[in-house]
C-alpha cells in the first residue's frame, strides 16, 4: 500500500519511524492496494480538530478520518506532544507508541471502533497481534498505571468525605473530587460508559464506606445483636461500597462520556451529581445523607442559602464550582470557562444573600411555650430484657427513673416535657391513657411502640396533663436493615409497620395552642417531608430519636447536621430529644441554642421562634430539582449551538 507522510510538525523527522511498514502490516488483504495519508502534528493543531470534528475541547494522541473510498481510505493525523507526554507515562518509546497509535488509526479506516466495550475489546485485540508482529508488546498489559489509578480514585474519595461533620474539614471534600474530575476528564484513552464506570468506581465506594460506615456500628452496641448480625459486618461493607461505587460513579460517567465543551461539562457534572443525590431519596425509602451541601456548615450565610436553593441545589453550585474551576485552571485562556465558572460563583452569593435574610428574620416571632428535653443517656444494654419477670423488672424501674429525671427540683414546671425515641418501656394501644403525664403534672411528648390491627408501629405519644393521650403519631420512614427488611428476605432486627406520614399535632399550653410537626428519628433527614401542603403552618418541628446505637462515631454529629439543614431548608425551629446525645433546640436558622453531649444524662429548658415559610419550603425539593436541571439543559444546549456556530 501506499502511505503519504507530512511533517507539520518538523519535530517528528528526528524519529526515524517506517510509517508505510507499519501502515501495511494493519492493514487487511482487502486493502493492500489503497492509501492512505499519515498528518505528523502538534497538540494546538489536533485540538482544533478535535473541537471541530468530535466537539471535544482537548487534544488527544490520533484521529481518523475516513474518506469511504475503498483506495483512498482517509488521513490519519498524530500529536507528537500527546504521544511523548503518553509515552513517558507508559515508560515506552515514542517510536513505539506511534506504531500503536498509526495502527490504532489504521484500523478505524478499517471500519474498526471502541464506542461500547465489546467494539473495544475486537479492536483491543486487533492492536496486540498487529503491535506483537513489530516485536512491540502489548500496550493494553500496563496494569501498573491502571492500579495507581484506581488508587488515586479510591484516595480522593475517601478524602472526599473529610468536609462532614464532625472534622468538616471543607478543603479536602473540594480538593478531592476536583482531583477525580481533573482525572476523569484528563484520561485520553477513549472508553465505553461500563469502562468508564468501573474506573471512577472505587472512588463513589470510598466516599461511600468512609461516611456510612459507622451504621455498622449498631450491631456491636448490644451483645445479643451482635451475635446474631455480625457475620453481616463484612457484607455490609461491600454492600456499602458497591452501592456507593454506582450511584457516585455516575456523574464522572456523565462528563467522561458525553461528547461536550469544557465549558459545558461543569453543568453536566453538577446535574448529574444533584440527579444521583435526588434519586437516591428513594431507594429503600430512601437515605438522603450527607449531601455536598453540609460541608457549608461552619458558615452561616453560605449554609442558609439552602433556604432558597435547598441542600440539593447548594450541592449542585458547589459540586459546579469544583468543576468549572478545574476547566479554568486546565483551559487557562478559555473565556467561557471563566464564565461559567463565574456564574457558579454568583449563584452562590445569591444564595448567601438570601441565608443573611433567613438568618435575620429567624432571630425573630413570639417564643414558643417553655420545652423540657428530657435525655436519659443509658445503655442501650439496660433496656434488654431475659425473662418475663426480668423485663417487668427493668421497665418499672426504667419509668422511675424517667419521672425522676424529669424534675427540675429548683424550677418551674414546663408547659412541654419532650423524651427522646422509644423511651416508653410499656406497649401502648389505641385506648389506653398515660398516668406517666399526670404525675408529672403536663403536657408529655415521648417515644414509645404501639400495637393496632396486629401491626408493630415505632411511635410518638402525645399525652395531656390529665394523662389522656391526644394523639399516636407513627413513624413513616422507616430504616431499612434496622426496622424492616428490605425485598422482603434481607436481615433486620424488626419488622415495623408505616404509619401514615406528615402531620400537624396540637397541644393545649397555658399560653395557648402550640401547633407542632412530628417526626422520629431519620425522617428529620428527608427534605420538605414533615409539614402537609395547605396545613396550618406549625411553630416548630419536634423530632425525637435515639442515637445511641452509633455512639460517638460521626454519623451521631452527622445527624445532628441533618436536623440543622431541615431547619434552615423549611424556616423552621426544631425540638430534638435524643435518648444519649445530641439532644438540642435549633433555630430556624440552623444554629444551635442549646445542647446535651453524647452520653450526658440530663435536661434543657428552652423556647423556640422565628417559625417562617422559605422560599425553598413554597418551591419544594422536586420543583428546585425541575428548576435547575432546565437550567442545565438549556445552558447546555446554547453553548453547544455557540460553539457549532463558531465551528461553521
Amino acid at each position: 500500500m501506499k502511505v503519504y507522510v507530512n511533517y507539520n510538525d518538523k519535530r517528528w523527522k528526528k524519529y526515524k519511524i517506517d510509517f508505510e511498514k507499519i501502515a501495511s502490516m494493519a492493514v487487511s488483504a482487502a486493502y493492500s492496494e489503497s492509501e492512505v495519508s499519515v498528518i505528523l502534528t502538534n497538540d494546538a493543531e489536533i485540538h482544533q480538530l478535535n473541537k471541530q470534528y468530535r466537539n471535544i475541547d482537548r487534544p488527544t494522541n490520533v484521529l481518523s478520518f475516513e474518506l469511504g473510498d475503498d483506495i483512498l481510505l482517509g488521513d490519519i493525523y498524530i500529536s507528537l506532544d500527546t504521544v511523548m507526554r503518553e509515552a513517558a507515562d507508559a515508560k515506552i518509546s515514542v517510536s513505539d507508541h506511534t506504531a500503536h497509535m498509526l495502527a490504532h488509526g489504521m484500523l478505524h479506516l478499517q471500519g474498526y471502533d471502541h464506542l461500547n466495550d465489546k467494539d473495544a475489546r475486537v479492536m483491543e485485540s486487533r492492536e496486540i497481534k498487529i503491535l506483537k508482529k513489530m516485536g512491540i508488546k502489548n500496550p493494553y498489559a500496563g496494569e501498573k498505571k491502571s492500579l495507581i489509578r484506581y488508587a488515586a480514585y479510591f484516595l480522593c474519595g475517601a478524602i472526599a468525605a473529610l468536609g462532614f461533620a464532625p472534622f468538616y474539614i471543607w478543603p479536602a471534600t473540594l480538593i478531592a473530587i476536583a482531583a477525580a474530575y481533573w482525572m476523569t476528564v484528563s484520561d485520553t484513552d477513549s472508553a465505553g460508559i461500563a469502562k468508564t464506570a468501573w474506573r471512577v468506581f472505587p472512588f463513589g465506594a470510598a466516599y461511600a464506606i468512609a461516611m456510612f460506615w459507622w451504621a455498622l456500628n449498631s450491631i456491636y452496641v448490644v451483645p445479643e445483636l451482635a451475635a446474631q448480625f455480625a457475620i453481616w459486618t463484612i457484607p455490609a461493607i461491600a454492600a456499602i461500597g458497591i452501592a456507593g461505587g454506582i450511584i457516585f460513579a455516575a456523574p464522572f460517567v456523565a462528563v467522561g462520556c458525553v461528547k461536550t465543551t469544557a465549558y459545558a461539562r461543569p453543568i453536566i457534572f453538577a446535574a448529574a451529581w444533584m440527579v444521583v443525590l435526588w434519586m437516591r431519596e428513594w431507594v429503600f425509602t430512601g437515605f438522603p445523607w450527607n449531601p455536598i451541601a453540609n460541608i457549608a456548615m461552619p458558615w452561616q450565610g453560605l449554609a442558609n442559602s439552602m433556604s432558597l436553593w435547598g441542600a440539593l441545589g447548594l450541592t449542585f453550585i458547589i459540586i459546579g464550582f469544583i468543576a468549572a474551576g478545574v476547566e479554568v485552571l486546565r483551559n487557562k485562556k478559555c473565556a467561557m470557562c471563566w464564565i461559567i465558572w463565574a456564574a457558579f460563583v454568583l449563584m452562590g452569593g445569591v444564595g448567601i444573600i438570601a441565608g443573611e435574610r433567613n438568618i435575620h428574620i429567624a432571630s425573630a416571632g413570639d417564643p414558643s411555650p417553655v420545652v423540657r428535653i428530657i435525655q436519659p443517656a443509658r445503655a442501650q444494654s439496660d433496656k434488654i430484657s431475659y425473662s418475663r419477670s426480668d423485663a417487668q423488672r427493668r421497665a418499672e424501674e426504667n419509668v422511675r427513673d424517667l419521672l425522676s429525671i424529669a424534675v427540675d427540683r429548683g424550677g418551674e414546671t414546663p408547659d412541654l416535657i419532650v423524651y427522646p425515641e422509644t423511651t416508653y418501656p410499656f406497649v401502648v394501644i389505641p385506648g389506653d391513657d398515660m398516668p406517666f403525664s399526670k404525675i408529672l403534672g403536663t403536657n408529655v411528648i415521648l417515644g414509645a411502640t404501639t400495637y393496632s390491627d396486629n401491626k408493630i408501629y415505632n411511635s410518638m405519644i402525645v399525652a395531656d396533663k390529665d394523662g389522656v393521650i391526644q394523639k399516636i403519631y407513627s413513624k413513616s420512614h422507616l430504616v431499612p436493615f434496622g426496622e424492616y427488611g428490605p425485598l422482603g428476605f434481607l436481615p433486620s432486627p424488626a419488622n415495623l409497620a408505616r404509619g401514615a406520614g406528615a402531620d400537624i399535632i396540637t397541644i393545649n399550653a397555658p399560653g395557648g395552642n402550640f401547633i407542632f410537626s412530628p417526626a422520629i428519628c431519620y425522617e428529620i433527614i428527608f427534605s420538605d417531608s414533615l409539614i402537609p401542603r395547605n396545613s396550618t403552618a406549625p411553630a416548630a418541628i419536634i423530632n425525637i430519636t435515639n442515637d445511641t446505637w452509633f455512639g460517638k462515631t460521626p454519623g451521631t454529629y452527622q445527624h445532628l447536621d441533618m436536623v440543622r439543614r431541615y431547619a434552615i431548608e423549611s424556616g423552621m425551629p426544631i425540638i430534638r430529644a435524643n435518648y444519649s446525645g445530641i439532644s438540642a433546640f435549633v433555630a430556624a436558622d440552623g444554629k444551635i441554642l442549646s445542647s446535651l453531649p453524647i452520653g450526658v444524662r440530663g435536661i434543657i429548658d428552652g423556647r423556640v421562634f422565628g417559625a417562617h415559610k422559605t422560599i425553598y419550603r413554597t418551591i419544594g425539593r422536586d420543583g428546585w430539582v425541575i428548576i435547575f436541571l432546565l437550567f442545565s439543559c438549556v445552558t447546555v444546549i446554547l453553548i453547544n449551538h455557540r460553539s457549532h456556530q463558531n465551528k461553521d
